[in-house]
């Protein structure tokens, strides 16, 4: 079954972006590495605090540094997930935090592809011209 002419032309820029074939395809990867890079760094250090800060108290489920990394990735990846909110005001304030950078994170990488379809779109008109 032949891949469609629209798919072919995602995986074409997929690659491209993943080998830098252009300024553009380079520009758009250093953020979504950046992004990528500071939420995972963000995810550790923010289990670590959870950890400490809500180990032991009830009901919020986090009794060892496994429950703390899922609780701090789901908080990263969710909206207002069903998981049991922190009780510490340490913990309070981590959940804030995460909330805050999930915001940011997706709102950066939001922007960051229209740059690049907007970059792209300006790089073949240069190409259309010039034939």
């Amino acid at each position: 079954m032949p891949v469609p002419g629209p798919l072919r032309k995602l995986a074409r820029e997929a690659r491209n972006v993943a080998m830098a074939a252009t300024p553009t395809h380079l520009h758009l990867r250093e953020r979504l590495v950046a992004v990528f890079t500071a939420s995972v760094v963000l995810d550790i250090v923010a289990a670590v605090a959870i950890y400490f800060l809500e180990r032991g108290r009830a009901p919020n489920g986090i009794q060892t540094f496994g429950d703390a990394l899922f609780w701090t990735s789901a908080q990263l990846l969710t909206v207002s997930s069903q998981m049991p909110n922190p009780v510490t005001t340490g913990g309070k304030i981590v959940d804030i935090f995460l909330e805050l950078w999930a915001i940011t994170a997706v709102t950066a990488v939001a922007g960051s592809f229209g740059a690049f379809f907007h970059r792209r779109g300006m790089e073949r008109d240069k190409i259309e011209h010039a034939r």
